[in-house]
């Protein structure tokens, strides 16, 4: 069965040690499960009953393609437009409850699991129609056009629904589960989820270009972020750089599961700064 870690909020009493794990350094930042309090929610213009977690954005010294959001929706709220800019395109990814994404005037009830890709330019809300609290991830990226290629095409699936793809000489023990076909130039990000087997690994120092936000679903693992070993778990958030050096072990006793953001498809533009095209 699968298993999605949720936030819950809250504070910690008044006779808690200031101790926890949180990491912010050049190639990497660990958000850990202990930071996402009250105290540190955002409210969203043109959403009702709702809250939220931006666990990254663009900054200096931090994410540059990409902001993730953790939005938590109360039995009744939602959002008419909840994206503001037509040249972005979008992941909604739900860990918890019931949320109805409609998109081009079709209504889909995504539950736990529940995955809807949101093209530039789409019609699409969202609402809790539901009777309990629902919890969604939201990746947003600024669309990249490239000359001759389409745009993609929105679409709604379930983690449930896909076959996670086994990374060669593993023996399933590192798969991952890809919602967009990795050969479709159209789509310039991906947003999929890696698992590991108790005992799996990646077993070589990944260096490369791709830029990675990654939220620990399910399970633990010692995860090597540039020069460290960095134990993380359910809940936890990793941002890592560009050519970041990145492996891990996960450590059981079930599997460890992560939601992986990373863009991809483009070639390098060096006339304009290196900055995404703005799409229309």
């Amino acid at each position: 069965m699968m298993s999605y870690y949720t936030p819950a909020g809250g504070l910690p009493d008044q006779t808690t040690l200031l101790t926890d794990r949180a990491i912010v350094k050049e190639a990497y930042t660990v958000i850990p499960k202990g930071v996402f309090r009250d105290i540190v929610t955002s409210n969203l213009p043109g959403f009702t009953k709702t809250r939220s977690w931006i666990i990254a954005r663009p900054i200096a010294g931090f994410a540059t393609t990409f902001s993730q959001l953790i939005v938590e929706i109360q039995p009744g709220g939602g959002a008419s437009h909840p994206e503001p800019e037509a040249g972005v395109e979008g992941v909604v990814f739900v860990t918890a409850g019931e949320l109805t994404v409609t998109i081009a005037g079709q209504r889909h009830v995504l539950a736990e699991g529940g995955y809807a890709f949101l093209a530039p330019g789409e019609t699409w809300s969202l609402a809790n129609e539901g009777a309990e609290l629902t919890s969604f991830h939201w990746i947003r990226k600024a669309y990249e056009r490239a000359g001759g290629i389409a745009l993609p095409k929105s679409f709604v699936t379930r983690d449930q629904d896909v076959t996670p793809r086994e990374m060669p000489d593993t023996d399933g023990a590192w798969a991952t589960t890809r919602f967009a076909d990795p050969d479709d130039l159209s789509h310039d990000m991906h947003v999929n989820i890696v698992t590991f087997q108790p005992g799996g690994s990646i077993p070589f120092a990944e260096t490369h270009v791709m830029e990675h936000g990654l939220f620990v679903l399910e399970g633990k693992a010692v995860y090597r972020l540039n020069d460290d070993w960095v134990e993380v778990e359910a809940g936890d958030f990793m941002w890592l750089r560009a050519f970041c050096p990145q492996a891990c072990y996960a450590g059981g006793p079930g599997p460890f599961r992560y939601l992986l953001y990373k863009d991809v498809n483009r070639q390098v533009m060096l006339t304009r700064g290196g900055d995404p095209r703005p799409w229309g």
